[in-house]
């Protein structure tokens, strides 16, 4: 078989049904869309219509706000890295940072930086470099020997 004899297998995309061409057509008169009335006619926009009655996005109030300039940090468990360390995707030696952890595939990307939870248990003595980090987290890394360096977020 060769690039140019490709093609798809008989009756795998049917073409599509001619709608309003005459009543043998079987879609022929209303073209499947009923009798009458708004769905009936072009232009349908419908969507939240509620008769003329207040619709419900209207009649509830408006609240919060969502801030353009909040920071916005991927979250990693201290046991998450240790399961990591474990599978020797991560080196103990090395300083862990956003970067080794990307390419260890603990985080798929970095955001405005990486924080640091206490989930998990840690038990390698580690040096890690992060955005934040929790109290507990910094207490847990701090316990197993290793040690950790709270870096500026990084806005991109």
């Amino acid at each position: 078989m060769k690039l140019n004899e490709i093609k798809d297998n008989e009756g795998s995309s049917p073409s599509r049904k001619r709608l309003g061409r005459g009543i043998g057509s079987g879609k022929g008169k209303t073209g499947g869309r009923g009798v009458k009335g708004q769905k009936a006619r072009s232009g349908v926009a419908i969507n939240g219509f509620e008769g003329g009655q207040m619709p419900i996005y209207r009649r509830l109030p408006k609240r919060g706000f969502n801030n353009i300039f909040a920071s916005e940090f991927v979250v990693v468990s201290l046991g998450r890295i240790q399961t990591a360390i474990d599978a020797k995707k991560l080196d103990a030696s090395q300083a862990i940072t956003a970067e080794s952890l990307k390419a260890a595939g603990v985080i798929r990307r970095a955001k405005d930086g990486v924080r640091v939870l206490a989930d998990g248990e840690l038990t390698a003595k580690v040096s890690i470099e992060v955005a934040g980090a929790s109290k507990a987290a910094v207490e847990k890394i701090e316990k197993a020997g290793g040690s950790i360096k709270l870096l500026a977020a990084s806005a991109e």
